[in-house]
């Protein structure tokens, strides 16, 4: 799966995106990013509050229990705002 990290997720993880071989029992987007928060510090820290990162899969938003496929992009980012 490749994961897409924007903004200052992007900056906290230190990278823009990764590929990642997920464990059979992460089904969801919520199961996704609690893994997600395993596998280092910086990416525990960027998704301690997930109340506000934003999930796309396949270029379309979607809700935390999302189901996810091995094949999907997912991309994570923070609100957007602006004017």
């Amino acid at each position: 799966m490749k994961i897409f990290y924007f903004a200052w997720l992007r900056t906290k993880i230190g990278v823009p995106s990764e590929t990642v071989d997920l464990p059979a029992e992460v089904k969801t987007v919520g199961a996704l990013v609690d893994w997600l928060k395993t596998r280092s510090p910086k990416h525990a820290e960027a998704l301690a509050n997930s109340k506000v990162v934003k999930v796309a899969v396949n270029q379309e938003h979607v809700p935390y229990d999302h189901p996810i496929e091995p094949g999907d992009e997912v991309a994570l980012f923070p609100p957007v705002t602006g004017g």
